[in-house]
């Protein structure tokens, strides 16, 4: 190892650990000491990570207030380094933390909101492809219909909420009070997507998350309308499933349509 090499795992490993060992590395004034020093440079980096986790988690710093908020910050901060090169992505174990953690597994919403949170964010910041029109689908001829599947957008993401965490996170964005913590009857499944800048996201009756989570595997829409029949009648299914791939097509989901090898 180089010596700037050393000096700057000794310099990380005082910042991280706040111990010592690199005091001898650090110019001393009379008014300063070294290890004031590093205690100054240490305390920016955690006041970094705290306006890094504040902004990805703003409903969570709302529902918990600052100072229980910065507590969490600086609990998980001691146990979770950095591990990416971008600040942009510290706090993706927040909600395993949450649900590990006392006090806050006692109090399950903390860790499903805060996964709501990161999922909006890495939606967020997903690539984009363009989506399909429904001009192109209504192009299709009808004899094509039974081989078609279909490629959906790469900010997708999915999740089952047991709580009415997105009822909080959208309070907050509209600068509302948010509800207190519900608990629903059981988990309901929930998407959430990026449509040019905008972001969207609601929950999904059964027959549409079971037609999503197959549409993703690749099945064709004969095998979609299928499995839609658990839900609905036979000489139903089909215009139920093209009204709902026509909607996904309207939201932006859907990102191409091909056919069945």
């Amino acid at each position: 190892m180089t010596r700037v090499s050393s000096l700057q795992a000794r310099f990380q490993n005082a910042i991280l650990t706040r111990g010592g060992g690199f005091d001898d590395a650090i110019v001393a004034t009379e008014r300063v000491s070294a290890a004031q020093r590093i205690e100054i440079y240490a305390n920016a980096y955690r006041s970094r990570l705290i306006e890094c986790l504040r902004e990805s988690y703003s409903a969570l710093h709302t529902l918990l207030g600052d100072d229980a908020f910065e507590r969490l910050c600086r609990a998980y901060i001691d146990s979770h380094t950095p591990h990416h090169y971008s600040v942009r992505w510290y706090g993706d174990r927040l909600a395993t933390y949450l649900r590990g953690t006392a006090p806050y597994r006692d109090h399950p919403y903390l860790a499903e909101l805060a996964e709501f949170e990161w999922r909006l964010m890495e939606s967020f910041d997903a690539s984009d492809a363009p989506p399909v029109t429904v001009e192109e689908m209504s192009s299709i001829p009808p004899d094509r219909w039974p081989s078609l599947t279909f490629a959906l957008h790469p900010s997708l993401r999915r999740l089952e909420l047991a709580w009415n965490v997105a009822a909080i996170r959208s309070a907050v964005d509209e600068e509302r009070d948010p509800p207190s913590p519900q608990k629903g009857d059981q988990p309901a499944p929930w998407i959430i997507w990026r449509n040019q800048l905008r972001q969207f996201y609601r929950s999904l009756p059964d027959a549409e998350a079971w037609m999503l989570t197959h549409a993703q595997r690749g099945e064709h829409f004969a095998a979609l309308c299928e499995g839609l029949c658990q839900w609905k009648d036979e000489s139903e299914v089909a215009v139920h499933a093209a009204g709902l791939l026509k909607q996904w097509i309207i939201d932006g989901l859907v990102t191409r349509i091909g056919e069945y090898a």
